[in-house]
């Protein structure tokens, strides 16, 4: 996520950073996902940026994102809250492709189907299919049903561990 957010602040898109990292788009991707990334990969990330790589090679401590008494509880609170404003927008993002193909793909089909066989609307099916599939995806990405939602997890979450979560 340190890749993404160092990315975004540039104001760069994921090929104009392989290009000047010289890795290719896909590691990039794979990096910004959290899989891990070989060394070299790192120090040329960590070049382009012009930051020291052992920034980029530190994993965040998980004590430092539950302690709530130490001096880097601040900052690892708004790291966290960074994070997860990333994937929400990563996960806009996605729905967002999704809905452009669902119109692409069905207009083609829709223009086949007049085409082809105009008594018989055969496209409504896919279209059913497809949209009760994309309107699932709207609802978890807007989060329209608060039944499984972040107050859920949260209380699922302090239930399993005995205790409040700090705010």
């Amino acid at each position: 996520m340190l890749i993404q957010k160092l990315r975004l602040q540039r104001g760069w898109s994921q090929q104009q950073l392989a290009d000047l990292s010289g890795l290719s788009v896909r590691t990039v991707q794979r990096i910004e996902r959290g899989q891990g990334a070989s060394v070299e990969s790192l120090k040329s990330l960590a070049s382009v940026f012009e930051i020291d790589f052992s920034e980029l090679n530190q994993e965040p401590a998980m004590t430092d994102l539950t302690a709530p008494d130490t001096a880097a509880a601040p900052v690892a609170s708004r790291e966290l809250e960074e994070m997860l404003a990333l994937q929400h927008v990563n996960r806009l993002k996605r729905f967002y492709r999704h809905l452009a193909q669902y119109a692409l793909v069905m207009a083609l089909l829709a223009a086949v189907n007049l085409l082809t066989s105009p008594h018989r609307l055969w496209v409504v099916w896919p279209a059913l299919g497809w949209g009760i599939g994309l309107l699932l995806q709207a609802v978890n990405t807007f989060e329209l049903l608060p039944i499984l939602g972040p107050d859920w997890e949260k209380r699922q979450v302090e239930k399993r561990l005995g205790r409040k979560l700090s705010s």
